[in-house]
């Protein structure tokens, strides 16, 4: 089950992180104020969701890597050590800077380079989850093509 738990909340967390990124460009791209401001608000209520499966699927890996030391196992564990702060200390916080700003019309200076900030960070953190993503499904065939040689 930890298995399963873990690869659904991984991919489910993929999704959102994507969901955000376009979201983000497309208003920019083709939306207005008022959009921008939805898109914002949208985005740190969503993070009531990405947070639990991003605990989900730490807590997971951690129990289903528990006992690994090298290889896949410990790339992964080096990426989750710079996952896990950008996230609470950049992307949460730049989050709900943008949802005020833009809820209060503030689409300033100060409002995009915050923006610029988060999406670096989110597209940094996409690929840091996709890379322990593809990880994860290699140990997975490992494992399955050491059961079945076994």
């Amino acid at each position: 089950m930890g298995g399963k738990l873990h690869a659904a909340a991984g991919g489910l967390v993929l999704a959102i992180i994507a969901s955000f990124l376009v979201a983000t460009v497309a208003v920019e791209l083709f939306g207005n104020a008022a959009a921008v401001a939805r898109v914002k608000w949208a985005i740190l209520w969503a993070l009531a969701v990405l947070i639990p499966c991003l605990v989900a699927a730490g807590a997971s890996g951690t129990r289903l890597g528990r006992g690994w030391r090298g290889g896949l196992v410990a790339l992964k564990r080096r990426r989750m050590a710079i996952i896990a702060p950008v996230g609470l200390f950049v992307l949460v916080p730049a989050a709900a800077f943008l949802a005020v700003r833009a809820g209060d019309g503030r689409l300033d200076t100060g409002f995009y380079a915050v923006q610029v900030v988060e999406l670096v960070a989110g597209a940094v953190n996409f690929t840091l989850l996709a890379m322990n993503m593809r990880d994860g499904l290699a140990i997975v065939r490992r494992r399955a093509v050491g059961a079945a040689a076994g």
